[in-house]
């Protein structure tokens, strides 16, 4: 059978899961909402909005849409999967990559995500909830803790809801701008908790509700400048397979995070079909989770994808259908190393509407990021403009492919760091 497949999102993460989906021979029609220049480029655009759940059930049942993949966050926090499984004018056997209102809750708020980790023995830091009215106990609370200290807003933030402090006047402000609508609605409420000292890295699995399949672990940048400096971003690129990620730490995650995390989702009634992310801390070699994402992260997903071997659309029909049984996820051994070319003042202040030009980038995949088409031009869009990623048969042979060529993609303000995948490829007793 072909499906017919609409893919809602418009970044470099949606860039890479089309370009996964688009090699299936079970592919029939190909479409995206919004999409971006890259990805309608081998799937059909439908313009519009992630968050107008009308358009996009107009346009499941109007294209005859046999599977919906969500790429954000957002629209499955809102529920988007249960307003189109009880919409009459779809047909019964629809099927959706992400989860209904209530599994989407691991991601759309911290604090039910560390009641259902602490409910499951899912190892993570000490922590606690206050609410607005609670801003003398949240103080409290802090002095408690040894600097620094962590204060997250509990709902979605757009990947800034989290503030580090150094010091217990600066916690106090990150409280007081977070309690002041920083974060909107997102900051009803504060999640205090414990630092965690180690190396970050992310896991993800594609599951139906009961079995998974492991995905190829990543470790992503998220600060600014070179050797982790400056304010955090989206994200400036990433590294996949993690050179500490070896059997042992792995099966530690396993046991530890992932069985426990799918067999709660199935104890508490959860239908979950769909990725699940796991934002983890090695910390001297045990795995402790720092947050859950109900969706693929990004910029990983462009490292992650290209090293996947087998039939992405397969694997992704198999877990929406409910039963992954039958399916093996295949791995291949080849790394990758992700660098992102982002927008002059991104983080904070940056212009638009850039031409893009583009020498030849044989070896490269580029993936759209933040770009659009104006006049038959490719133009900025947004911060984080394109995604350029490598495979090869060293984690150093990949980064040598991505910054011999990085050059050849040029815009106005243009920049990147030139220290992606350094830190594992010098990290000690790399297998």
């Amino acid at each position: 059978m072909k499906y017919n497949v609409l893919l809602l999102g418009s970044g470099g993460r949606e860039h890479a899961l089309a370009y996964k989906i688009a090699k299936s021979p079970m592919l029939g029609k190909f479409y995206a909402l919004p999409g971006n220049p890259g990805i309608n480029s081998i799937a059909e655009g439908v313009e519009g909005s992630v968050s107008d759940f009308d358009l996009i059930l107009k346009t499941v049942v109007e294209k005859d849409i046999d599977l919906v993949v969500c790429g954000p966050e957002d629209p499955l926090v809102n529920g988007l999967r249960d307003f189109l499984t009880v919409s009459p004018q779809v047909k019964k056997d629809l099927l959706f990559i992400g989860p209904g209102r209530d599994g989407a809750r691991l991601e759309g708020s911290k604090d039910f995500a560390k009641e259902f980790m602490a409910r499951h023995g899912i190892p993570t830091a000490a922590y606690r909830t206050f609410s607005t009215g609670q801003k003398e106990e949240a103080m409290e609370f802090l002095r408690s803790l040894r600097p620094p200290y962590v204060v997250k807003a509990d709902g979605l933030a757009a990947g800034k809801g989290v503030i580090i402090s150094s010091s217990l006047s600066e916690a106090g402000e990150a409280l007081d701008s977070i309690f002041g609508g920083r974060f909107g609605s997102a900051g009803a409420k504060v999640v205090i908790e414990e630092y965690l000292d180690g190396v970050e890295v992310s896991y993800f699995i594609l599951t139906d509700g009961r079995r998974w399949l492991l995905l190829p672990e990543a470790k992503d940048y998220k600060r600014i400048w070179d050797g982790d400096k400056g304010p955090n971003t989206g994200g400036m690129g990433s590294v996949s397979p993690v050179p500490f990620c070896d059997a042992a730490f792995t099966d530690k995650v396993v046991s530890r995070i992932i069985e426990p995390t799918v067999r709660g989702l199935e104890t508490e009634g959860m239908d979950y079909r769909g990725f699940i992310f796991f934002g983890l801390m090695n910390c001297g070699g045990d795995p402790y989770v720092i947050e859950y994402n109900v969706r693929m992260g990004d910029p990983e997903t462009e490292s992650v994808m290209p090293r996947i071997g087998s039939d992405l659309l397969q694997h992704l029909v198999a877990a929406a259908r409910g039963d992954l049984s039958g399916e093996q996820m295949e791995i291949l051994p080849r790394p990758a190393v992700t660098c992102i070319v982002v927008s002059g003042g991104y983080p904070d202040k940056y212009g638009k509407g850039y031409p893009i030009t583009m020498e030849p980038v044989d070896q490269l995949m580029v993936f759209n990021a933040g770009t659009a088409l104006k006049d038959g031009q490719l133009v900025t869009s947004g911060g984080r403009v394109l995604a350029l990623t490598a495979l090869g048969d060293s984690l150093e042979e990949a980064r040598e492919a991505v910054y011999s060529r990085i050059g050849g993609v040029s815009f106005e303000g243009a920049f990147h760091r030139s220290d992606i995948a350094l830190d594992m490829i010098n990290w000690p007793g790399r297998r």
